[in-house]
């Protein structure tokens, strides 16, 4: 009996085609998240806001946004980061960039203006010829006696 064995260029040619095949699936993957951070935020979330509650929530999701990015960048330092990056991450950043996006529109809509920055308090100079504030005595509590004393 005889036992036929398969030529070596099939079987690679197979699990070359097979990686393949994976390679180009999760590149899919990877592009879909830009493409549908609307998705995953309420696209009427925003409606009723004013421009001041708008203009407070777009910095709260600015800053979010630099923190996961700041986190996805730390993590792809790792051995496996871009991994943890991916599966910690991207999804809560996919959130808020739609988040801001449908802030932002909110905020063209209603023609809001930023408002101005809060200008800088001048601190105050000290009067030089004013005596400083003695501290008072504290008043000393009177002794308890026997029979003030409350018994358990």
């Amino acid at each position: 009996m005889t036992v036929r064995r398969r030529p070596p260029n099939l079987i690679r040619s197979a699990r070359l085609g097979a990686l393949l095949a994976l390679g180009l699936t999760l590149t899919g993957c990877a592009e879909i998240g830009d493409s549908m951070s609307a998705a995953f935020a309420d696209p009427a979330k925003y409606d009723l806001y004013d421009c001041k509650q708008l203009e407070a929530e777009r910095k709260a999701l600015a800053m979010r946004g630099a923190e996961l990015e700041g986190l996805m960048a730390k993590a792809q330092s790792g051995v496996a980061g871009p991994v943890v990056a991916e599966m910690a991450y991207r999804n809560d950043y996919i959130a808020i960039r739609g988040q801001s996006r449908f802030a932002d529109e909110a905020w063209n809509s209603n023609k809001c203006k930023a408002s101005p920055p809060a200008a800088p308090v001048k601190p105050v100079a000290p009067i030089a010829s004013a005596k400083p504030i003695a501290p008072t005595a504290r008043a000393k509590p009177a002794p308890r006696s026997r029979s003030d004393a409350s018994v358990y």
